[in-house]
């Protein structure tokens, strides 16, 4: 290898990707030929994950590194979501078993590519999309992964309620609720008011009124847009008149 080509090589593996991916479109425009990472793949310092996409021999994929890199070189918009970044809020009533379970929200418009839904990362990765949130309420969690956010509590909380029942309960989603003691009455208002969804927002302000948190005290619900249609959530639940929305029994009744 010439000494040219071996200080690229030096140049890319001293990139901070430990875990993460190399992608043959960035790659190209950053000056590798496919000749070149043909070079590097044959000498076993790279190695192919699927076409155009590889990652440093060796190397343990981790999900966090991978979508970072997914995310910068080929200028994606994959973002942490749901419990998931709650739990990185620090509200964690989930109790892992087995492989962690890590949710990632997408625009529509970015489908998952095959190997992403195939690999393993460290986790079991589940991606969901929505544009139910308009403008989103996203944020850095740590300074090593600067182009993967994950969304605050607030719009995490949010992203619970739009999964569920089918994903997540709500008699569990009302236990994480008693937790949200500090959300941002600000935050909130600006999600709800661009949230098209119905049963998010009816659900959200039933669940924070009967947990009497102070913020929510501050929402002007005057200005959301709540509908006029009854909603039944949940099949045998009790009706709340006020939301004009169905919730489970248990939930109604829990003190």
């Amino acid at each position: 290898m010439s000494i040219e080509n071996g200080n690229k090589l030096n140049q890319l593996l001293k990139k901070r990707n430990s875990g993460g991916l190399y992608f043959s479109a960035w790659l190209k425009e950053n000056g590798y030929s496919d000749q070149l990472l043909k070079k590097y793949r044959d000498s076993g310092w790279l190695t192919s994950l699927t076409k155009g996409v590889m990652f440093r021999s060796g190397d343990k994929l981790r999900s966090f590194p991978v979508l970072e890199s997914y995310n910068e070189q080929l200028k994606k918009n994959y973002h942490i979501a749901a419990h998931s970044a709650l739990e990185l809020s620090g509200f964690n009533h989930y109790v892992p078993m087995g492989k962690p379970l890590l949710m990632i929200g997408h625009p529509k418009q970015e489908p998952v590519p095959l190997w992403m839904l195939e690999g393993d990362f460290g986790h079991s990765i589940k991606f969901f999309s929505t544009e139910t949130f308009s403008k989103p309420q996203l944020a850095l969690f740590n300074v090593e992964y600067p182009h993967l956010q994950a969304s605050g509590p607030e719009q995490a909380f949010l992203e619970c309620l739009l999964l569920a029942p089918k994903q997540y309960s709500y008699m569990d989603l009302y236990y994480i609720m008693e937790q949200l003691t500090t959300l941002r009455p600000q935050v909130l208002q600006l999600l709800l008011e661009n949230t098209d969804n119905l049963k998010v927002k009816r659900m959200f302000l039933f669940m924070a009124e009967k947990a009497g948190h102070y913020w929510f005290h501050s929402l002007d619900t005057g200005k959301l847009d709540l509908g006029s249609a009854k909603h039944q959530l949940v099949e045998n639940g009790v009706y709340v008149s006020k939301y004009k929305i169905t919730v489970p029994k248990e939930l109604y009744d829990y003190e």
